[in-house]
């Protein structure tokens, strides 16, 4: 894996492999998350998907893919950390398997390129019907969370949590933030973001390093660089003391437990084991004491985010057994605190890390989400340099990871009638 610098706030990330029949490809703007710009970002992506100037519908754009034996692009928008991305990710048939030395490289960057640089316009701007018909289905899409009460609790729970900090900011902003976006002010953050935003290219296949960096080089070439927005840093809090617990009902016949930790800690390893052990894996406590010998949950997990350092729990209970629920979960977060686990529980859960980081080198767009995750972190880690430091994490340094996990918010999705 190598990455260099191919222009101005431009880096482009090469992985060669021949293991994969398919060339993956992916064009993503990264810049700071924050509320009056994520759902411009979000939008601006949608719409210039919408069609270029050399295809300038989404039929044009089909038969362009079908020319390309049958590629495929799609937008994308992500949070990593503290930062927002959005862009296109593109796979085509590997240059290697096509007949009579075809090259489809050049061409598909090429109409990445084209999407950022020559969006289909009117009068100079962004067209209005591609921004008035993407904004009312991108507010629909933000508002259709509600249908899935798991999501949209997990989604509260780190809006409550993280209130004021870019991480509570929504991946595609809010929906009442959407439709209030105009067409004027959609087109100057087009104009903003383009020439300044941080672009990271990403290419996985068989081309050798020199020709993928001249087909984007090629590709972008019309690409303004007047200035940089760089990624930020994402910042570290201390829990609330004492944490706070915010209840909403709805008409629900489960309830849905999310409860927030953050982490004063930077032993990240030890962090990801730890959380395994707690609710990341089928070894892990909450899987195996508060689901299914103590029946609190329909299920019950927990999550590290690992740029931020918070730990996040995830349950479906039944509303009366909330109490019992929260007392449990703190219960078996302390026992790691105290060292109290048999063999297998670390061991299951050391596996169950190694063996998810294996699995990312046998997918293209695992190592390409890996990738844009260290560049809108600003770090530099390795898959390979992962894989040793999880299997160096000793019984102490869970211990101290688990001791280092404290409460800050308790958000309960509760049902309008309690149950007797």
């Amino acid at each position: 894996m190598t990455r260099q610098k191919l222009m101005e706030n431009v880096y482009l990330t090469c992985v060669p492999s021949m293991k994969f029949k398919t060339s993956l490809l992916s064009a993503q703007m990264v810049v700071p998350l924050s509320q009056e710009t994520a759902g411009h970002n979000a939008l601006l992506v949608n719409v210039l998907n919408r069609g270029t100037v050399r295809c300038p519908d989404m039929s044009a754009i089909g038969r362009e893919l079908d020319m390309l034996y049958g590629a495929q692009l799609a937008p994308s928008v992500r949070k990593k950390g503290e930062n927002q991305l959005f862009g296109f990710a593109a796979s085509c048939i590997d240059d290697c398997y096509l007949p009579k030395g075809e090259k489809l490289l050049e061409k598909l960057t090429d109409l990445l390129g084209e999407f950022f640089c020559t969006p289909d316009t009117k009068g100079g701007r962004l067209r209005r019907d591609y921004v008035e018909s993407e904004r009312e289905n991108l507010a629909d899409m933000i508002r259709s969370i509600m249908n899935d009460k798991r999501a949209y609790a997990s989604h509260r729970l780190l809006e409550s949590m993280c209130a004021g900090e870019r991480y509570g900011v929504g991946r595609v902003g809010d929906a009442n933030g959407v439709e209030k976006i105009s067409l004027p002010s959609l087109d100057r953050r087009y104009r903003e973001v383009l020439p300044k935003g941080r672009l990271e290219l990403f290419y996985c296949g068989s081309a050798p390093e020199q020709r993928v960096a001249g087909a984007f080089t090629r590709a972008f070439a019309a690409l303004p660089r007047q200035g940089t927005i760089e990624p930020v840093p994402t910042l570290r809090r201390p829990s609330r003391e004492p944490y706070q617990v915010i209840t909403e009902t709805m008409d629900v016949t489960q309830g849905k437990l999310c409860m927030g930790f953050r982490i004063d800690g930077e032993d990240k390893a030890a962090a990801m084991l730890m959380n395994a052990m707690f609710g990341g894996a089928t070894t892990s406590k909450l899987f195996c004491n508060v689901r299914e010998k103590l029946s609190l949950c329909y299920y019950a997990d927990s999550a590290y985010h690992r740029l931020k350092g918070l730990v996040t729990v995830s349950a479906g209970i039944e509303c009366c057994d909330y109490s019992r629920a929260v007392e449990e979960i703190f219960r078996q977060l302390d026992a790691l605190g105290r060292g109290e686990w048999e063999d297998w529980e670390l061991e299951g859960a050391r596996q169950s890390l190694l063996n998810g980081l294996r699995a990312m080198d046998d997918s293209a767009g695992a190592m390409e989400d890996f990738v844009m995750g260290q560049a809108a972190a600003g770090t530099d880690e390795t898959i390979p340099g992962l894989t040793a430091a999880i299997r160096a994490v000793t019984p102490e340094r869970i211990q101290e990871a688990a001791q280092s996990v404290k409460p800050d918010t308790i958000y309960f999705l509760k049902a309008k009638e309690e149950c007797p």
